[in-house]
């Protein structure tokens, strides 16, 4: 009976450390950017996106970034100019783009 219950607390445990979830994210900082997407990844939910340089924080450069709203997502068009909020974590390890808006055409 110990080792079915150590057992599950094993797994139990593995299972909290592995996953972490969304919620968990807490924005330490954001960011404007500006850019063009370049690519749609739908499994992964990322824009590959060509950014102008980010005051205070990166300079212009090709990234893939996690798009945290599915709708905003499935709004993102290949060729598309945007303007995003950039939010990342305390450590910098994590981050996504909110705020996704259309930039017009001539905009970057």
């Amino acid at each position: 009976m110990r080792s079915v219950i150590f057992a599950l607390l094993l797994f139990s445990l593995c299972l909290a450390c592995s996953s972490k979830k969304q919620s968990d994210f807490v924005v330490a900082h954001q960011y404007t950017m500006t850019g063009t997407v370049l690519s749609l990844n739908s499994q992964d939910q990322t824009a590959s996106i060509d950014s102008a340089a980010i005051p205070n924080y990166m300079e212009a450069m090709t990234m893939n970034y996690p798009v945290k709203s599915k709708a905003e997502f499935d709004s993102l068009r290949v060729g598309e100019k945007i303007k995003a909020t950039l939010n990342v974590n305390a450590s910098n390890d994590e981050y996504h783009l909110t705020g996704i808006q259309e930039l017009a055409p001539g905009k970057k």
